[in-house]
């Protein structure tokens, strides 16, 4: 750890002891990244840092904590914070797939031991509870009320944390997601009043978009509460304009946050496509859309930033040398 990391993890081990209302201001960072700014804020449509000025945070996902842990070590998480300057890491959960419902506090432990590199180098985190198949969220209501229970509770008075509580809804109605989102939000405010929540939407959280509806659904039906943003994914090789209309529109109405894009197809694979994806990137820009891209692995997919095997070394994390095509893309783009 560097001496910069190390007096980071020092002010934020102090912040720990406080509430989230003292510890609004900025914290030193490690040389490249961007210090956590106090507590953020959804500000009308934006989303805002400790000082109430709308901000645009860019970064990457893990990909399953359960099958790429390698990937997420003291050293490449140092790399995303300093050589690729992001300043948040989204920590994916897999619910099923040989996650979490296997073994709750194994994978527990494991996203908190995530969070808190991501804090030790000045990013914020976001807590994904990546649900996927079933994709009813009600599925795995009891699952989703202990998982965020243990972790608001730890990150109760921390400034560097949002909550996403359903990675990619399917199959289901807008009402029905709405009624989960309704069940598990006092559960994280019970522990954690302050910070921000992320909210799926239907359809693989496309506003509905993938399943012929549109983001007027939860325009004219949104959770009642406070601090929240909706979620919106999209991989450019496969969701055209029709997908980028309805981010425009939605994000003109709604605090979004886009928590997961790839520049392939929608399983993360194929060809990248990076005029679109440049597309989505320019009126993320130009609306303060915050977003993470998918994913910080050497998975064999196209999506992975990492050629294969780079994880079983934890040596060089650096440069571009051991990034593929589409990592050596985003990894540009976060560093401008």
């Amino acid at each position: 750890m560097s001496m910069a990391a190390g007096s980071l993890a020092a002010v934020l081990l102090a912040l720990s002891s406080t509430t989230s209302a003292t510890a609004a201001g900025p914290h030193p960072s490690p040389a490249g990244s961007r210090a956590i700014n106090g507590p953020l804020k959804v500000c009308g449509t934006q989303l805002c840092d400790g000082t109430g000025q709308a901000v645009e945070l860019n970064g990457m996902s893990t990909h399953g904590t359960q099958w790429f842990p390698k990937c997420v070590t003291s050293k490449s998480v140092g790399a995303l914070a300093t050589d690729w300057r992001a300043d948040v890491l989204r920590i994916s959960t897999y619910v099923q797939d040989e996650g979490y419902q296997d073994d709750p506090a194994k994978f527990t432990a494991r996203a908190q031991k995530f969070v808190d590199m991501a804090h030790a180098r000045g990013m914020y985190a976001i807590i994904d509870w990546h649900m996927l198949d079933p994709g009813d969220p009600y599925f795995n209501l009891e699952r989703a009320k202990t998982f965020f229970t243990a972790m608001a509770k730890k990150y109760k008075d921390h400034p560097g944390v949002l909550y996403e509580i359903a990675n990619e809804p399917s199959g289901v109605s807008w009402s029905r997601i709405k009624s989960y989102t309704e069940k598990i939000i006092p559960v994280i405010r019970a522990q954690d009043p302050d910070s921000v929540i992320l909210v799926g939407t239907r359809a693989w959280s496309s506003f509905g978009v993938s399943e012929d509806s549109d983001e007027s659904e939860v325009v004219n039906n949104p959770v009642k509460a406070s601090n929240i943003m909706y979620t919106f994914h999209f991989y450019a090789a496969s969701h055209r304009e029709e997908y980028l209309s309805a981010l425009d529109r939605a994000s003109d109405k709604l605090p979004v946050f886009v928590t997961e894009f790839g520049t392939q197809n929608y399983e993360g694979e194929g060809a990248n496509d990076f005029a679109m994806a440049q597309k989505y990137l320019d009126l993320m820009k130009r609306k303060k859309i915050s977003w993470v891209n998918w994913n910080y692995s050497d998975d064999h997919r196209s999506g992975a930033v990492f050629k294969k095997g780079v994880c079983d070394t934890d040596d060089t994390w650096t440069g571009t040398s051991i990034l593929k095509e589409a990592g050596v893309w985003i990894r540009d783009r976060i560093r401008a």
